[in-house]
């Protein structure tokens, strides 16, 4: 599908994106790089990042983020951060493997806190700065089945609320993008395990479960979540901070 662009001057600007080798993330990092930015590809499958960071220009950083260490090791001098990195793991609670619930926060809730700790006092020297925060529907409302995703996406937002306030007046906007489902592939792995927990085809997990509260009945393009991103990174979103965006079909209209 072909997607609208605004117009995005970054030149000069280095933009930091998370989870940048596929889906999401890699949608971004052509975006910003599009509108002139120098763009690290931070992932941790180090052949992903590559093939993006070549295509763009950018520079990969290999990096598992659920690592608290690794956080430092990164380029601080970041004016635009978007935080993307998440993963999911569907079961019912009673057998919710809690290790896999530590990894998933330390991932998406801790690993974002560290890098907008990290970048801030570059944004703030710099008097201006983007923290953009790839959150969900999942961080407004609830589903079953995802205990550790949407605890995540819900302290990610609160974060990023945090931000805005501190930023304000230095320059620093922080904002929260909430797609509901984009074809990627993490999301073509949950459709996988939803068939599994509910018994029915794929099909109908697209169906009757991730399309069933949308308004809008289609998977929403990586490209249009970029989009909206960019737009955060343009004088005319100056004002935008503390936002959470829904992006997501009418899904929370309800």
């Amino acid at each position: 599908m072909t997607t609208e662009v605004v117009a995005l001057e970054l030149s000069g600007r280095t933009a930091l994106v998370t989870g940048a080798g596929s889906g999401i993330g890699r949608a971004c990092a052509i975006r910003l790089a599009a509108g002139g930015a120098h763009v690290l590809v931070v992932d941790i499958d180090e052949p992903s990042a590559k093939e993006v960071a070549a295509a763009i220009g950018g520079r990969a950083v290999t990096a598992d983020l659920a690592d608290p260490d690794v956080v430092g090791t990164l380029d601080a001098e970041v004016d635009v951060l978007v935080n993307n990195a998440g993963l999911q793991h569907v079961a019912p609670l009673p057998e919710f493997p809690p290790e896999r619930f530590t990894y998933l926060q330390k991932v998406m809730v801790e690993a974002p806190f560290r890098l907008i700790r990290h970048v801030l006092p570059h944004m703030y020297d710099r008097g201006w700065g983007r923290v953009v925060n790839i959150s969900s529907v999942h961080g407004l409302i609830a589903s079953p089945y995802k205990a550790a995703y949407v605890t995540a996406k819900h302290a990610l937002e609160g974060l990023s609320k945090v931000v805005a306030l501190e930023g304000a007046g230095r320059g620093v906007t922080s904002n929260c993008v909430d797609p509901a489902f984009v074809r990627t592939p993490l999301v073509d792995k949950q459709i996988a395990d939803q068939a599994a927990v509910h018994g029915i085809s794929e099909t109908d997990v697209i169906e009757k479960i991730m399309l069933d509260r949308a308004a809008i009945k289609r998977l929403i393009a990586p490209e249009e979540v970029a989009e909206l991103v960019a737009y955060l990174c343009t004088p005319a979103a100056d004002l935008i901070t503390g936002a959470s965006v829904p992006l997501d079909g009418g899904w929370t209209a309800h």
